[in-house]
């Protein structure tokens, strides 16, 4: 961010001073050592109740203070800032950038792993669009029919895809959905050759799905992917998502 252009940008002024006063709220409960309502922390600190119920709110939602009643005092996220990163999960580390791609984008944003021959979302992030879709974090999902599944078919060595067709039972959810060994096999190979993987409404209909593979040290531990109605789904899009799932893929890579 360029520091020069900041003084005359309000919407940076805006989110310059929200981060202050969050700031300013974390250190004064810490400081407090005591439970406190919200009305003492509004008073203490001169932030309006109305901009400090939502950043209250946030906080708690992140662990970063606890509510317990009407008063507030720290939570266990502040502890878990000064943990050693070997004490955090996959789904810690990769929570933040979901976080951020369902932002930046406002379209449902999730992280898979691999459970035998299915998947499941061990965080997401829902499109706060009157029309998106959800994922249901905790489920497990069949690989053949979303594209975070396909993304880590492709990444599977040639002795587990074959595996893999002998043993999966792939079930159609839509007359899209593809089931059969050629196609599939056609499908996982333009993953590898593009990087991406995608699925045109063949879990649910009018949802397009793109997903993109992580590995850390070089070994595959998840895939990331963006769920958009298909209403909303262009070149524009497709490519903005693209360029967003491959930078914070690199970014987990090379933590």
């Amino acid at each position: 961010m360029d520091l020069g252009t900041l003084g005359g940008n309000p919407a940076a002024n805006s989110q310059v001073k929200s981060a202050t006063r969050t700031l300013d709220i974390i250190e004064y409960v810490v400081a407090a050592g005591r439970p406190l309502v919200a009305q003492e922390i509004a008073t203490a600190l001169g932030i309006p109740v109305s901009s400090l119920s939502y950043l209250l709110s946030t906080l708690v939602e992140r662990q970063y203070l606890v509510r317990e009643g009407r008063r507030y005092s720290a939570g266990p996220g502040l502890a878990k800032l000064q943990t050693s990163s070997a004490g955090f999960t996959l789904a810690d580390r990769v929570a933040p950038l979901v976080r951020t791609l369902r932002v930046q984008l406002d379209e449902t944003t999730s992280f898979f792993v691999r459970d035998g021959w299915e998947i499941e979302a061990i965080v997401t992030e829902s499109s706060e669009q009157a029309l998106r879709y959800s994922v249901p974090q905790g489920r497990r999902l069949p690989m053949h029919a979303l594209a975070a599944g396909k993304a880590l078919l492709a990444a599977l060595a040639p002795e587990e895809i074959d595996r893999y067709f002998a043993e999966s039972e792939r079930r159609r959810f839509s007359e899209a959905t593809i089931i059969d060994e050629a196609p599939l096999r056609r499908q996982l190979n333009e993953a590898r050759r593009t990087g991406f993987a995608m699925t045109d409404e063949e879990f649910s209909l009018g949802i397009v799905g793109i997903a993109r593979l992580v590995t850390i040290g070089g070994i595959p531990v998840g895939s990331m992917s963006v769920a958009v109605p298909k209403v909303r789904f262009d070149d524009d899009l497709h490519a903005r998502v693209a360029d967003l799932l491959d930078r914070a893929a690199d970014l987990l890579e090379g933590s």
